[in-house]
């Protein structure tokens, strides 16, 4: 169970911060950056979901699960294995949830038309604000390979999965908002020449 019972603790006031494990890093630590863009995502989904609501209950819905994906996302990412770490001692992502993400990537897209071009981020509120959500979500994907190829620090094939599959579910899910109202805004190559 979480407790804030107090919101500032000035400990983060020299640029570190603390890891699930008690360790300090510092702000600007990849790892520190790759939950902190997991947590942007959320709140850019937060904002999709004003929308949605109205526009798209039933993906209104899915989009509530997978904020509260993203709080595990955050606290696997927030908290490194520790050696010899036993299976299930950590909230960690599992592989249960990508699957999910996969199901409903394929139920938002079975009435969608096959794309003919590319997709312009916009359409309704709730497509363009899931576009942009889509796009903060590529960058903690893009943290995540950092952390674990670039960094050599351990994060979990279902976590690198879940935050590639989350983007497809955004792109179906802006594309099934559109497809609910007007249809996609494409992409027409060189139009204005």
């Amino acid at each position: 169970m979480v407790v804030l019972n107090r919101i500032y603790t000035r400990t983060g006031d020299d640029g570190t911060t603390a890891l699930g494990s008690g360790e300090r890093r510092r702000k600007s630590d990849v790892r520190i950056a790759a939950y902190g863009t997991v947590d942007e995502c959320n709140a850019a989904i937060g904002m999709a979901r004003l929308y949605a609501a109205t526009e798209a209950p039933a993906l209104d819905a899915m989009l509530g699960r997978i904020q509260n994906d993203l709080f595990d996302l955050g606290a696997d990412l927030a908290t490194p294995p520790a050696e010899g770490e036993a299976e299930g001692a950590r909230l960690r992502v599992v592989q249960a949830q990508v699957d999910r993400l996969e199901r409903e990537i394929d139920a938002l897209n079975a009435d969608l038309q096959p794309l003919r071009s590319f997709v312009l981020p916009g359409g309704t509120p709730a497509a363009a604000h899931l576009h942009l959500a889509r796009t903060i979500c590529r960058r903690a994907e893009r943290l995540m390979v950092d952390l674990k190829v670039g960094q050599g620090e351990a994060v979990s094939a279902a976590a690198v999965g879940y935050a590639n599959r989350l983007s497809d579910f955004l792109f179906v899910a802006s594309r099934h908002c559109n497809h609910l109202k007007d249809g996609d805004v494409l992409w027409v190559p060189g139009k204005n020449r």
